[in-house]
């Protein structure tokens, strides 16, 4: 334990255009720019012990991609790579960072952008200073919601039609917490914030490369605090979360594609900026720690799957434009792609601790059951639940949404993971434990 120095910095991690995109079970590909892409790195120094987090605009990046980043940052850093959280921001407007359905991987992208990741992290220790911390929370429950619903014909469906009849209420809670740290100068000048909120992207950027929201957040954040600093806006556990009130009918065409980005990035902003400027406690003699743990988990077989995509009634993935024939087939091909991989394999949970505060970090896309739960049960002050970090396993719903079914749950290289739930949040607990013991 020492005196704090905290240092940040970001750098562009924007692809050329025609690059194939992200997020859609068919390619598309980019057109335009509407927010560049970044990588964005905050490095803490107690005197003893350095931890890094870095946030990147991309939609996934599994271990074995993470690895390669963590191991360039600890070349250039001495950071050990234990001590890193990466993590990232789920864009479906950036650059395809793995096969996924029918859409093929940019290999020669991935492989350029997790050398960069690792450089992010070494400009910002290049730029450690002496600086004070806080951390508050606000909420915005106005653009957090459950995505998921039960029907009037008993199924759970995934983004069913707004305003139907026959919807009856939503299969799960959401989390309208807004956590922010914030680092400053011994002046009062902003170095970063990080920000954590349990909402998937929110999308309408066309064939154009875009940060979403969280670019948005970022820019937002900035313009109200007079300052250039380096602004985060990490996902919380919301696998099962967009931002559209299915309750209410559609409000008529939006006036500009990143209407909806601009929108909830200007409102999370604005939460953010509110409950900052009402902080009055700041520390400058704070402990770092950082532990991990390995749970291992198991799919399913495709036999216990294949009636649940037979099956389905109205979905999303019909909604997008593919006959029920297009989609039986498409998943057939992926319990195939499933079958090759091995029953058995690890993937890693994680905790830092900031002081009195922790973050959390979870290797896919978690039902929000999962962050509420940590937050419950956690030592500490405050505690961020940031999801898609340090690999990506695919949704990992709770026991009780995979028995309900749904999207989520349909066995493909994206919903792979058998009943977990009792397992992740163990290991969870067990890394807070222990970073907790650091004093």
């Amino acid at each position: 334990m020492g005196d704090l120095r905290v240092g940040a910095a970001q750098i562009d991690i924007t692809p050329g255009l025609g690059v194939t995109l992200s997020g859609s079970l068919t390619p598309r590909y980019a057109e335009d720019v509407s927010y560049p892409l970044n990588s964005k790195a905050v490095v803490f120094d107690d005197g003893e012990t350095q931890v890094a987090y870095v946030q990147n605009d991309l939609i996934i990046l599994v271990r074995e991609q993470f690895d390669v980043a963590k191991a360039r940052a600890e070349e250039l850093t001495g950071i050990p790579a234990g001590n890193m959280m990466m993590s990232c921001t789920h864009t479906h407007y950036g650059p395809a960072t793995s096969t996924l359905f029918k859409v093929g991987a940019e290999e020669e992208y991935v492989d350029w952008v997790v050398r960069r990741i690792g450089d992010a992290v070494k400009l910002a220790q290049n730029r450690l200073q002496p600086a004070v911390i806080g951390h508050t929370s606000g909420s915005c429950p106005e653009e957090t919601h459950n995505r998921r619903w039960w029907m009037r014909d008993g199924s759970v469906q995934m983004n069913p039609p707004v305003a139907s009849g026959d919807l009856v209420r939503p299969a799960g809670p959401t989390d309208p917490e807004v956590a922010l740290l914030v680092a400053e100068t011994r002046d009062g000048e902003p170095i970063a914030a990080i920000a954590n909120y349990s909402l998937h992207y929110v999308g309408g950027a066309g064939n154009a490369i875009s940060a979403d929201y969280f670019g948005a957040f970022g820019e937002a954040l900035q313009r109200m605090a007079g300052s250039e600093f380096v602004a985060i806006m990490a996902n919380g556990c919301c696998g099962d979360i967009n931002n559209v009130d299915r309750t209410k009918p559609p409000a008529g065409p939006r006036p500009y594609p990143d209407y909806q980005v601009d929108r909830v990035g200007n409102a999370l902003a604005a939460e953010c900026w509110k409950v900052w400027s009402q902080l009055d406690e700041r520390l400058e003699d704070v402990t770092l720690a950082a532990a991990s743990e390995f749970p291992v988990y198991r799919r399913r077989t495709a036999a216990e799957e294949e009636r649940r995509v037979v099956a389905g009634g109205q979905t999303a993935v019909e909604q997008i434009g593919q006959t029920r024939t297009e989609r039986v087939e498409m998943y057939a091909a992926e319990r195939e792609r499933v079958d090759q991989m091995p029953l058995e394999m690890e993937t890693v949970m994680q905790a830092l601790r900031i002081g009195d505060m922790a973050m959390v970090g979870f290797p896919g896309e978690f039902f929000v059951e999962y962050g509420l739960a940590i937050k419950r049960k956690s030592p500490f002050a405050r505690t961020m639940t940031i999801e898609l970090a340090n690999d990506w396993i695919g949704y990992v719903p709770t026991d009780r949404g995979l028995d309900q079914g749904g999207y989520e749950t349909w066995l493909a290289t994206s919903a792979r993971v058998a009943k977990s739930e009792e397992l992740f949040l163990d290991a969870a607990m067990d890394c807070l434990r222990q970073v907790a013991e650091e004093d």
